[in-house]
């Protein structure tokens, strides 16, 4: 099947933590189009207090997202898992267009169907204000290098 998005479920820990690296390298692509292809045609997020439903509301929340969020860098951690869903933890940092520097936190729990795309996405976030001192994403954009500390390793 072409419209598959490995690994499949049902996850194992070893399916389900790349199943999360694959997401965060998605999001720190910053590229709507190519992120929203990871989630069914009807996928239904909330994000915060928005809700969102389908590729094309997906592609247009990213749009502002990432307007809005500059220097984008996102790192996810695996919390727990079933068989079709996962759950993460992740923080990322980013800044507006005054130069005011944040840390998000938060928490995603995940649902996918039969071929591996995500079909509910539901994540809660806090947005903490941080100095450019305290920032601890520093790798270039794009995706988190191999061997970089993952979040609890930076103690997040």
């Amino acid at each position: 099947m072409s419209n598959t998005r490995p690994p499949l479920p049902p996850f194992t820990a070893e399916t389900a933590a790349q199943k999360v690296r694959l997401a965060e390298d998605g999001w720190n692509s910053r590229e709507p189009e190519k992120v929203s292809l990871a989630y069914t045609p009807d996928s239904q997020w909330r994000n915060r207090a928005e809700f969102v439903k389908g590729r094309t509301e997906i592609v247009r929340f990213l749009q502002r997202k990432w307007a809005r969020e500059l220097d984008y860098r996102l790192i996810k951690e695996l919390w727990a898992f079933t068989e079709n869903r996962i759950a993460v933890r992740f923080a990322y940092e980013w800044h507006d267009d005054a130069g005011n520097w944040f840390r998000s936190y938060g928490n995603e729990n995940w649902e996918f169907d039969d071929s591996g795309l995500m079909r509910r996405r539901i994540a809660s976030i806090n947005d903490l204000p941080i100095s450019e001192a305290q920032r601890l994403y520093h790798w270039h954009l794009g995706r988190r290098p191999v061997g970089h500390q993952d979040l609890t390793e930076l103690g997040l």
